[in-house]
């Protein structure tokens, strides 16, 4: 297999064979500074020298195994000899030694080319992290029968690997351990000292080509060996080979593509210097270029033929290798040739490869296909020669938009982008407006990469009428106008202009002209209105603004400053997260200081003119949250004298709830304690707080008398607008100094007594009492407060929550929920308070405990308001939410009922209301699953989380429950089935989902399982006590919803729940085999089904000493797999009406392997609530039943 180490002076001599140790150190010196200014004869002499005793050393050692891949393992090369290093080594060093090492490679090369070829050989096996031998035997030209024997295979009897092929003129055999196949070689290793060894790898390879094209590069030797040795290494079997190799290899295509543009460039050269000089004899450097063109160009049919030779070689191999990362590289490489030597690469012979690759599985193939695309189509002489290819894969390029791989979809639209730029005709108006949709993608590259091609094609260039005689600003103004309107008439086409805000986010990069442009996107708002401008010229009606047009320009700009003053994305919209440096920072900042100074100046303006639309006055009023604060100059002053003037008729003229809210928050924004603007701006929303309240007031003291309310629509108007604005204001700060508790309780007293209010007054009254309550809850504590303060609080508390619990049986619905809402809000933050007192703060403890009867009334609420309407079970539900009619009100209302699901869940997991209550959800979840289903899920995550055992009582309590009620309808059945009672098998299915959320780790919900099992069994044997006939319990039936907990026991813990089970149900009751008792024995053989592979089935058929009942029995049959997937028939079910469905079978669950732990009871005599560790985890069949009804009586 390996010849015999002979060394060999002579390339003549044909029998003898070379033996070269990859790990040989005798191969070049180490480069240094000075190194190059020594005697190279010497330095060559003294490499011979030691490659000579290295060579010597091995005939006695002829297995080394130190070798690059140990080097790889301990981190960074042995230092042997600091003047004897392999190339290996040097080019871990780094770049710096690179060029040195090639410079003497070549001069050794010169003297004696084959030694200095094996070198060279050994560097590539090196690379691939190999640790073996490379032996190297002259080719006979009289063995026909040599292709033959180029072979790679295993040799069982030495353990060693090797591959035997011909490098001409050269027949290699490279042998290493066959254990080295570890899948670890320097490119693939990511450890600090070899992140950057394929840079250099890469480095190494153009240096020796550019610097052997002067000298040897063109012997017919040095660059047939090479060919021929990478060319058969990237047609190995072994990964590490395929892809050094392969890299290498069209490297080396690379660096011939360089040599070749260069012999063009020089022919571009002598044409220039012979411009230069027209009828004169040619000067001595015009002949030079010309000697040296004529050499170049009888070289470059040479370079042509490697360039080819490895093409087929290598490329058209490897670009379809089994690797992901091979074929990347081949097509990275492909384009970087087409981009460099379009003459020969950039046609469709070559674009196909690329064009095929655009639909690899892998995304980092398709993104090199597509970054190397980029490159071609933005160079204008080159998209010029892809127009077929253009045509052909222009369908496959429009798709790679919705890539899985967010990166491979971004620079997928940057490349239709740059398609587009030179190539207008390819993509028609449908693909554009594909394009433009991205816009609203939630992935924020790929947006703005969207947001750049809209801009660009809409944006960009837009029709604009030239005025004669118009000036500059006022042609800027036109121009401004004509991109909003294709923008708005874009987002109007796209039916998703409520999302403006996103779409400023895509364009804020490429169009920062024109939405930071606030001088005129104000003064387009300030243009006279289609209304005020009817009577106008011609001229001036040409500059009218219509309504939608305003109302989009709003948008446009509070977007814009908001993105400005905030900077993050949009909620929902993916994003990396960015650091933002202190020059960005401060560009931010300039950014605020000057929408601020513009915005203080104009926006009175808007608000005086718009001041009677609602929407945009709203709109409007949220602009000052954004303002920079940190300045106060006498010009500023004056501004925001004139805003908050503007702000105070804007509240006081208005009542809608939104404006409202959005006036108080930038009053508290101006305000703040960070503001320089705090001293003017707090007096004057403390001096409207108080006139509201003063107001107030005087009204409520005209209207109740002795406590009854009197009746005044205008005055009732009055109250409901005061109540508004107080309440909007109210949910931003602490307004307890003006006494709206006691004043607004007035209200509730009266309505609670003898009625008599509006429904939107109540509901007003009790948000704004709420809201007082929950203030003063959040600053219990901060400050000691005496008992009677304390006392008064508690006082204070109770008598809101009674007031609510009257409004929860309002005649109005919106009242009710109100009360609803707020009373579980003021409750859960009660809570916190009581978890967060701190006794040593001196404070007494506030403590108020809900009456059992305002308890109920929030169950009966809830299953009242919220499980409301027929049964859904998924998909229908989800049809008719979308109906074309009734869809939005419906959305509306499914949206309104899950807030007030969560409301009461917060009270659950909040430990407000007991665990228990919470069976009443739990028995919802399968019936308005897709409805609330998420809600219910988390509440049952979170009481898992605050006590297990508690959480899976709740579980127990909820299935038994329904069972019972499903019972009790069974016997006292007269007519219909009630809709509020479920089906045994949706009771089934329930016990099944609530299963499914114990998990795999069955270690933490051991005594969970347990519990459940142990009131499981309570429940069916309770009371029951042994006769000679032999009747089964009244609640049997249930051990078959127990079944479904039952994959989730461990195999010990399925024993002592069998143990306990014998102890209630003896031998002689089990063995029974009446129809009656089946569940019995279904449930039995649940706990038996330990093996794995195992089911219920098996166990139900060995257990049976009589074959399967026939098909009519009530009973549907239990199916198993069978051998080719089929399903066969075995022991059927006890009590099961079918109604023509059938069971099907889930797949068995995948074991787990633990380790063994003690092993102790979990279920004894006397139950007990704790687990042991176990060993191992079951493997049960479980079985998706269809909705039947049940007899269970």
């Amino acid at each position: 297999m390996i010849a015999e180490p002979r060394l060999i002076n002579k390339p003549s001599v044909q029998n003898e064979n070379e033996i070269v140790d990859i790990n040989s150190p005798g191969s070049v010196n180490r480069a240094s500074g000075g190194g190059r200014n020594e005697n190279r004869q010497k330095t060559v002499s003294g490499k011979r020298k030691a490659r000579e005793g290295v060579e010597n050393a091995k005939r006695k050692h002829p297995r080394t195994s130190n070798g690059g891949l140990g080097r790889a393992e301990n981190g960074c090369p042995k230092k042997r000899d600091t003047e004897s290093v392999t190339l290996f080594e040097v080019v871990t060093m780094g770049r710096a030694a690179i060029q040195a090492v090639v410079d003497d490679w070549i001069e050794a090369y010169v003297m004696d080319r084959d030694t200095a070829l094996l070198d060279l050989i050994s560097f590539f096996i090196q690379c691939s992290g190999c640790k073996g031998l490379v032996t190297a035997e002259m080719f006979q030209s009289k063995d026909i029968d040599v292709m033959s024997k180029m072979v790679e295979d295993l040799d069982e009897g030495s353990g060693l690997q090797y591959k035997r092929f011909m490098a001409f003129p050269w027949i290699l055999t490279v042998t290493w351990p066959m254990d080295v196949d570890s899948g670890e070689y320097p490119l693939i290793i990511t450890t600090q000292y070899w992140k950057r060894f394929r840079s250099q790898f890469c480095e190494f390879v153009s240096v020796l080509m550019a610097r052997c094209q002067n000298c040897i590069l063109f012997d017919g030797y040095l660059m047939s060996t090479l060919i021929s040795l990478l060319t058969e290494l990237s047609d190995s079997r072994l990964r590490a080979f395929r892809h050094t190799c392969t890299l290498a290899a069209v490297n080396l295509l690379s660096a011939l593509v360089s040599l070749s543009v260069n012999v063009d460039n020089s022919q571009k050269l002598l044409e220039v210097e012979r411009r230069k000089y027209p009828g004169r004899h040619a000067s001595p450097r015009l002949e030079r270029i010309q000697r040296k063109v004529l050499e170049l160009q009888e070289r470059k049919l040479e370079l042509e033929n490697m360039m080819d030779a490895i093409f087929k070689g290598v490329f058209l191999k490897r670009y379809r290798d089994v690797v992901a990362e091979i074929r990347a590289i081949c097509m990275e490489e492909l384009t970087v040739w087409m981009r460099l030597y379009s003459t020969v690469f950039l046609n469709d012979s070559y674009l196909k490869y690329v064009g095929w690759m655009l639909h690899d599985k892998q995304p980092d193939v398709r993104l090199k296909c597509v970054v190397g695309l980029q490159g071609l189509y933005l160079e204008e002489n080159l998209s010029l020669k892809m127009d077929l290819f253009t045509i052909r894969f222009k369908e496959r390029m429009l798709s790679m938009v919705l890539d899985k791989d967010h990166e491979v979809a971004v620079q997928a639209m940057k490349l239709l982008m740059s398609v587009s730029k030179y190539c207008d005709e390819v993509f028609s108006q449908d693909d554009f407006k594909h394009m433009f949709q991205f816009v609203y993608s939630s992935n924020r590259p790929l947006a703005a990469a969207a947001g750049e091609i809209l801009y660009t094609r809409l944006l960009g260039e837009p029709d604009v009428a030239c005025r004669k005689g118009a000036t500059e600003a006022e042609r800027h103004r036109d121009l401004m106008r004509a991109r909003v309107r294709a923008l708005m008439h874009f987002s109007e086409e796209s039916e998703l202009h409520e999302h403006v805000v996103y779409l400023v986010d895509s364009l804020w990069e490429c169009g920062g002209a024109l939405l930071r442009d606030w001088a005129s996107l104000t003064s387009v708002l300030l243009q006279p209105s289609a209304t005020s401008s009817s009577s106008s010229s011609p001229s001036a009606q040409e500059q009218v603004v219509n309504t939608a047009e305003l109302r989009f320009v709003l948008e446009i700009l509070l977007a814009s400053v908001r993105q400005a003053a905030e900077g993050p994305p949009q909620a929902g919209r993916a994003t990396g997260k960015k650091v933002v440096g202190s020059k960005d920072k401060r560009t931010q900042q300039d950014v605020c200081v000057g929408f601020t100074s513009h915005l203080l100046v104009v926006l009175p303006q808007l608000l005086c003119k718009y001041s009677e639309d609602v929407e945009l006055m709203t709109s409007l009023l949220k602009i000052p949250q954004y303002f920079q604060m940190d300045t106060c100059s006498e010009e500023h002053a004056e501004a925001l004298l004139a805003l908050l003037a503007q702000m105070e008729a804007a509240v006081n003229g208005h009542t809608d709830q939104a404006l409202l809210e959005a006036a108080a928050r930038s009053y508290l924004a101006l305000g703040s304690d960070e503001s320089a603007w705090h001293g003017q701006v707090t007096p004057a929303m403390d001096q409207l707080i108080q006139q509201w309240t003063s107001h107030l007031g005087i009204l409520l003291e005209e209207v109740l008398k002795e406590g009854t309310f009197t009746e005044d629509e205008e005055k009732a108007e009055e109250i409901l607008s005061t109540l508004k604005k107080l309440t909007a204001f109210h949910n931003g700060q602490d307004m307890s100094k003006w006494g709206l508790y006691d004043q607004v309780s007035k209200l509730l007293i009266a309505e609670t007594t003898h009625g008599g209010l509006s429904a939107e007054v109540v509901v007003e009254a009790l948000r704004c009492v709420c809201l007082s309550i929950l203030w003063r809850l959040h600053s219990f504590g901060e400050v000691a407060a005496s008992r009677e303060a304390v006392i008064c609080q508690r006082t204070q508390l109770r008598a809101y929550c009674e007031k609510c619990h009257r409004c929860l049986t309002h005649m109005e619905q919106q009242v009710r929920e109100q009360a609803f809402v707020s009373l579980c809000d003021v409750l859960v933050a009660h809570n916190y308070q009581l978890q967060v007192w701190e006794p040593s703060a001196g404070t007494p403890l506030l403590l108020y405990a809900p009456d059992p009867k305002l308890l109920k009334a929030l169950v009966t609420f809830i299953l009242d308001h919220v499980f409301t309407g027929a049964e859904t079970d998924g998909h229908s539900t989800r049809v008719s939410g979308l109906d074309a009619e009734c869809g939005g009100t419906r959305l509306e209302d499914l949206h309104r009922r899950r807030n007030l699901l969560a409301a009461y869940c917060k009270l659950i997991v909040t430990s407000v209301l007991e665990m228990g209550m919470a069976a009443e959800i739990f028995k919802q979840y399968m019936k308005y699953y897709y409805d609330f289903g998420d809600i219910i899920k988390e509440t049952l995550n979170r009481t898992r989380q605050m006590d297990k055992i508690e959480s899976a009582r709740t579980l127990v309590l909820c299935l038994q429950q329904l069972y019972l009620r499903l019972k009790q309808e069974q016997e006292g059945r007269g007519g219909g089935r009630r809709s509020d009672v479920q089906t045994y098998s949706s009771i089934k299915e329930l016990a099944r989902r609530f299963s499914l959320t114990f998990g795999w780790d069955q270690i933490k919900s051991r005594e969970s399982l347990a519990m459940i099992h142990r009131d499981g069994i309570d429940f069916v044997f309770q009371g029951f006590v042994q006769q000679a006939e032999k009747h089964a319990p009244p609640n049997i039936t249930y051990l078959t919803i127990l079944s479904e907990f039952s994959s989730k026991l461990l195999k010990p813990d399925k024993k002592t729940v069998y143990s306990y089970l014998q102890k209630y149900a003896g031998e002689h009751t089990v063995n029974n085999r009446e129809e009656c008792w089946k569940p019995l024995i279904y449930y039995r053989a649940s706990l038996q089904a330990t093996a794995e592979g195992d089911d219920v089935v098996s166990y139900i058929s060995s257990d049976s000493n009589r074959p399967s009942l026939s098909s009519h029995s009530r009973c549907p049959s239990v199916r198993q797999p069978g051998s080719e997937g089929e399903l066969k028939t075995s022991t059927p079910l006890p009590c099961i009406e079918t109604k023509g469905s059938r069971l099907i079978p889930r797949p068995l669950s995948s074991p787990i392997e633990r380790k063994e732990a003690e092993q102790r009871p979990v279920i004894s005599e006397e139950p007990v609530d704790s687990f042991s560790q176990a060993s191992e985890e079951p493997t049960v069949s479980r079985y998706n039943n269809e909705e039947v009804d049940v007899d269970i009586g």
